[in-house]
């Protein structure tokens, strides 16, 4: 990979990986109509390790409190907030998991098209957009309950269908469900991170079994997305409740709108 691909592509993953806007969209364009080779797997490590590193670094004090109550409530048996919504936590990841380790191979083969792509960020931006319009958003992060929980995290399993975005379905089951955004996209970005982890562990273990693995680029990548993804989490709960969610929509429906037209003209 040049220098220049790298650094678009890292940028570009580490803004996308927790807009609701769909990374595998913004990745397939620059490639295809650039000419650029796939990123491969050292890339892909590189990026997840960044965005993980960066909102484990943002919500660091969050973890901290999550971590020290659900050891109290699981081993010294002292209920807390914090405990449970550890365990909430916990409990939403289950099915993404799951999902992966079935699903997985299904997906690479059959489904990771240019057009399922356009498809798919057309109609799941649709759906952000109805969830945040209907929402009646009275619902705070601490009356999260299992069911709340488990809804969501059956929700995030569909991310594996590229072009659906992880934190695009999971911010719009939490709105239908009657959660303010802040507390929405907070549950969102606290739920990525045992799935990056998951999913950047999954695939570190396959880079370990290559040789001539490019450090350099691993380091410039996981730094960029890194940075990126920091300064877009930053952004996006500052300005979640003045802007709302639909300019991500209508952003959604064009560049679903404009990938089927690059198609069906040849472009890609």
């Amino acid at each position: 990979m040049s220098i220049l691909q790298i650094v678009v592509l890292a940028i570009i993953q580490g803004i996308t990986e927790f807009l609701p806007i769909s990374s595998s969209a913004h990745l397939v364009l620059p490639s295809a109509l650039l000419g650029w080779q796939d990123q491969g797997l050292a890339f892909d490590v590189a990026v997840h390790v960044g965005t993980l590193v960066a909102v484990i670094i943002y919500f660091s004090k969050d973890i901290r409190s999550l971590t020290v109550g659900w050891c109290n409530q699981t081993f010294a048996g002292n209920p807390s907030t914090e405990g449970r919504l550890a365990w909430l936590i916990v409990l939403a990841t289950i099915p993404a998991g799951l999902a992966g380790l079935i699903f997985n191979d299904f997906v690479e083969e059959n489904l990771r098209s240019l057009w399922v792509i356009a498809i798919t960020t057309i109609v799941f931006g649709v759906l952000l957009g109805v969830a945040d319009k209907y929402s009646s958003r009275q619902r705070a992060m601490e009356e999260l309950n299992w069911r709340h929980a488990l809804m969501i995290g059956v929700a995030q399993a569909l991310a594996l269908i590229p072009g659906t975005s992880r934190s695009g379905i999971t911010l719009t089951t939490a709105l239908a469900l009657g959660f303010d955004r802040v507390s929405a996209a907070s549950f969102s970005f606290l739920l990525s991170i045992p799935v990056i982890l998951l999913s950047g562990g999954y695939k570190s273990i396959e880079l370990m079994q290559l040789s001539n693995v490019p450090w350099g680029e691993i380091g410039l990548a996981t730094l960029l997305s890194g940075i990126t993804a920091y300064a877009c989490i930053h952004v996006f709960l500052g300005w979640i409740n003045r802007i709302g969610m639909m300019p991500f929509v209508w952003y959604r429906i064009f560049l679903g709108l404009l990938l089927i037209g690059l198609l069906w003209g040849g472009v890609v």
